[in-house]
């Protein structure tokens, strides 16, 4: 897409937030531009129209895991919870689309309401609980989404399901290893939300390894990765990078959401009503650098470590590769930058790169 014409687009969705979005429920919203999104592969003139203008430059393909992504730039779990829109966001300019967290058993997630806009911080705060309609479903999906050639690449990013104890959790994550693996371009082991009960407790050693161990081998050849939160100390993050390259997994994901609500402009009596989440967008970027950077200096210089967390802006894009990032992501800021906001990255990017080619 042009500048100028991105431009149009954009102040027009700044429009529509603040005039329309802003004043609705936050999960409702997201529903409607969901529809949107999953519409557009269903409008060929509009899809091709679209796909034309938001795709990255081929400058920017990276090979790691031995899968080639188009570009460093994809979409984080948590907004395609169902593999239901990969084919929309991969015309949006997504380079890669992890979707879920998907579990096992079908959940409802929990109570509503579970999604809070902190406006003032671009900053959103979730306790959806991994709201899905379970792996079968899924496989189905994404059985589908792999034959459309033009498709970005699918990570597929699993969690326990809230109805199995935390004693029986290798069962459960290897049951949607088992289902999910064939149609994953990458599998994600999420031990890092702070909305599923004693999820976080997976990542101890002591229980980390023989999950990570059951998924990598129930996985085959599809890469594992694991997810860790912000919120770990240093020597923890470095026990599990040491880990993780020990037992052969392809890469971490630095990294969730933070139960941390310190530094925000939202106003504190306004963040205490929210109640219990994982914080995520602007306010988490300077964790997320530092992690990414822990991660990165622990690991080997081919080991695929995928950023996320407060990247908002191409330059929040290098500044992830320069420290040490193979891959970016982001989800928040889409909520607030609207449907050109992976299109003005790459736009950008391309811009860049050609720069650095001269």
């Amino acid at each position: 897409m042009s500048g100028v014409a991105e431009r149009i687009v954009r102040g027009g969705y700044a429009v529509v937030f603040r005039s329309v979005f802003a004043n609705m429920e936050p999960e409702r919203a997201h529903h409607i531009a969901f529809a949107v999104i999953k519409a557009l592969p269903h409008v060929p003139i509009v899809g091709r129209l679209v796909e034309r203008y938001s795709r990255p430059s081929a400058l920017d393909g990276v090979t790691t895991m031995g899968i080639h992504f188009p570009s460093r730039f994809g979409l984080a779990a948590g907004f395609d919870k169902d593999a239901r829109g990969i084919g929309g966001l991969g015309l949006l300019g997504f380079g890669h689309v992890e979707v879920g967290t998907i579990t096992a058993k079908p959940q409802p997630g929990n109570e509503r309401p579970r999604l809070f806009r902190l406006i003032p911080d671009r900053a959103l705060i979730n306790r959806m609980g991994f709201n899905n309609h379970g792996a079968a479903a899924a496989a189905r999906r994404l059985e589908r989404a792999r034959r459309n050639p033009g498709r970005p690449v699918i990570g597929v990013n699993i969690g326990k399901s809230r109805v199995v104890d935390v004693a029986d959790a290798v069962d459960d994550y290897l049951e949607s290893t088992q289902r999910l693996a064939p149609f994953a371009d990458y599998l994600a082991v999420n031990v890092s939300s702070p909305n599923t009960p004693g999820l976080r407790g997976l990542q101890e050693l002591d229980q980390l390894r023989p999950l990570l161990s059951a998924v990598r081998d129930a996985a085959g050849k599809v890469p594992v990765l694991v997810k860790i939160a912000p919120d770990l100390t240093d020597e923890q993050i470095d026990a599990i990078a040491e880990l993780a390259v020990s037992l052969g997994l392809s890469g971490i994901i630095a990294n969730n959401t933070t139960i941390s609500r310190s530094g925000l402009t939202t106003p504190p009596d306004e963040v205490s009503a929210m109640g219990a989440g994982g914080l995520s967008g602007a306010p988490l970027a300077a964790r997320s650098l530092d992690v990414l950077r822990r991660v990165r200096a622990a690991v080997p210089s081919d080991f695929c470590v995928i950023a996320v967390g407060g990247v908002t802006s191409e330059q929040d894009v290098q500044d992830r590769i320069d420290a040490g990032a193979t891959l970016v992501q982001g989800y928040t800021a889409f909520l607030y930058e609207g449907p050109t906001w992976a299109t003005r990255i790459n736009r950008l990017r391309r811009r860049r790169l050609r720069r650095a080619a001269r």
